[in-house]
This record gives C-alpha cells, structure tokens and sequence, in this order.
C-alpha cells in the first residue's frame, strides 16, 4: 500500500533532520507530527533517488516531488505483466490443477509478476464478472426438469 504524498516542506524537514542532525526516526514523526513508516518511506524514497543533505538549491519543490514519487509513466515500464486469465480458468477445470500450481508457472515465466494473493484476488475479481453458464445435454422427453424456486404454486 503506497503511502501518502507529504507536503514538500515536511519533506525537507524529514531529511534535514536525519542527515543533518542525526535525529531518529521516532523523533523525527513526533516533531513532523506524522507516522513512523512515513518518515522510514520518505527516507528509502530519498535514498532511492540519490538524495543526499544538503539538498542541492537548484532543486525546487516540483523538481523534489518528481524524484520522490516519479509519474506512473515511468512506473509503466515497471508494471506487472497480467496472467491469461481464460486460460487459467480452463486448466483449473482439469483435475489436480490448483490455483497455487498455476500461480507458481505464472512466476517462473514472470518473475516480476505478482505474489500469490494479489494473483489471487486478481483472478477471483477475473472470475466474477464471468457469466455463468450450465450446459445440460439430454434426449427430448427422457428427464423432466423442475425449478421450485419459481413460485408458480401459490
């Protein structure tokens, strides 16, 4: 889950803090009145992009903002590559075919891809909006079929 967005100048007061003062993270949430795994997020992002203190002064706000969280354009490049989904549903049809089987052959083709449970959910979510669909194949007159769920006795 991507933590939120901070305002800039929480930001540069994160940094400062860490790499000019040597404050610990604790600390650091408490004076910037904000979670520990936001400062932990803000200083891994920072790392990431090759930040160091003192921020360079030709780097405005946008310019930060950019670095920390880049545009999902260049997340793009980045995505997950989404699995065949009628496929999946076909082979899970066959006996002793799993959905952890299938996701395990999904990973080695695609080690990027994703983990078990979102693979998972994504595959349920798939799943449901599938029209469902009963097949019955019988001589005219042999079986006689009846919905009781109907009503049409009252």
């Amino acid at each position: 889950m991507p933590t939120e967005r901070l305002s800039m100048r929480k930001i540069r007061e994160v940094l400062r803090l860490r790499w000019e003062r040597g404050v610990s993270l604790r600390d650091i949430a408490r004076a910037c009145s904000m979670g520990c795994t936001s400062v932990h997020d803000t200083l891994e992002r920072a790392k990431k992009a090759g930040l160091c203190w003192p921020l360079d002064s030709g780097l405005d706000d946008v310019g930060l903002e950019r670095l920390l969280y880049p545009s999902g354009k260049e997340n793009a490049a980045k995505s997950r590559s989404l699995p065949d989904w009628p496929s999946i549903h076909r082979e899970l049809k066959r006996k002793g075919v799993t959905l952890a089987l299938l996701w395990q052959e999904y990973k080695a083709a695609h080690p990027e891809g994703y983990q078990y449970t979102q693979f998972c959910a994504h595959y349920r979510s798939w799943a449901g909006r599938i029209e469902p669909v009963m097949r019955q194949k019988h001589k005219a007159g042999e079986k006689l079929f009846v919905d009781t769920r109907v009503g049409l006795w009252r």
